[in-house]
């Protein structure tokens, strides 16, 4: 199986070598690497250049955006811009975040899964980031389903049907959610162990605290799932100020009559998914 990465960078200097080194460590190499450095100001394009000088899999792409640092439309926006310089090529595609190391067998068993369940369309590990005693601790507040953005890998039949990824806070939930729409089933391995070197939403900007409620009613939950979802959320955090800021939002973008992400077919058995896993939890 072939494959290509795409891994967005934005003042990466820190962990963007151990990134780059981990995909060069893989046990089946990608064909293609394409590093989208995003109007960085640090020397994450110097540690792109020399990475390109010692293979020839790595591509360099460089790319101006805002230097706000918000969840979804900036890294997508630098995802769908390094997407633009590959072919067809491939058999899957991979989003990575230019913070994580990953296993040297990762994208080895990401074929594995992919050849043997023919029905998988997105796979992928789990995250784990070094508590204070140095453990390395996972770090999965979502369902155990569900493949966290830093390192999606798609089949291309998959990521043709759901449309590519939308450039918009909760791309991460939506792909999974149109995928299953298209008849596509999520596949995660716990024995796949993926290092996250920079503690998640750390950089994100102060607005950022609204966007999951406006996510929520862009993928049409709807109120009452808004409302069970986002207590879950700030009791899996530990944040009650999450189920305020997550009900703002939505309500919000009611208001503002925010533009949905999906159709109304999309949204409706985006909710009907959300009930029958609600019915099962509580059953």
């Amino acid at each position: 199986m072939h494959y290509y990465v795409i891994v967005p960078a934005h003042n990466e200097e820190g962990f963007l070598a151990d990134t780059l080194n981990s995909i060069l460590r893989q046990s089946l190499q990608p064909k293609r690497v394409v590093v989208v450095n995003d109007n960085s100001t640090d020397n994450t394009e110097v540690i792109i250049d020399q990475f390109a000088a010692l293979s020839p899999i790595f591509e360099k792409l460089n790319t101006t955006s805002s230097t706000e640092h918000m969840p979804g439309s900036k890294v997508i926006n630098a995802f769908n811009k390094g997407l633009q310089l590959l072919d067809e090529n491939y058999d899957f595609i991979v989003k990575l975040d230019a913070d994580v190391i990953l296993p040297d067998n990762y994208f080895e068993k990401i074929v594995y899964i992919f050849r043997g369940q023919p029905k998988v369309g997105i796979a992928g590990g789990f995250i784990y980031e070094q508590v204070e005693d140095g453990q390395w601790k996972l770090n999965h507040p979502m369902d155990k389903n569900h493949v966290r953005g830093a390192f999606k890998a798609y089949t291309k039949k998959c990521f043709k049907a759901i449309g590519g990824l939308r450039n918009a806070m909760g791309w991460d939930t939506v792909d999974e959610l149109l995928a299953q729409y298209h008849g596509h089933e999520i596949y995660t391995d716990d024995a796949l162990k993926v290092k996250h070197l920079r503690p998640t939403g750390n950089a994100y900007n102060k607005k950022a605290k609204l966007l999951q409620g406006k996510a929520m009613y862009t993928m049409r939950y709807g109120l009452l799932i808004t409302i069970i979802a986002s207590l879950k959320m700030a009791v899996k955090q530990q944040k009650p100020q999450a189920f305020s800021d997550n009900m703002h939002g939505y309500l919000e973008a009611k208001k503002e009559k925010e533009p949905f992400l999906v159709t109304k077919a999309e949204g409706d058995f985006i909710r009907k998914l959300r009930w029958r896993n609600i019915k099962r939890k509580l059953l």
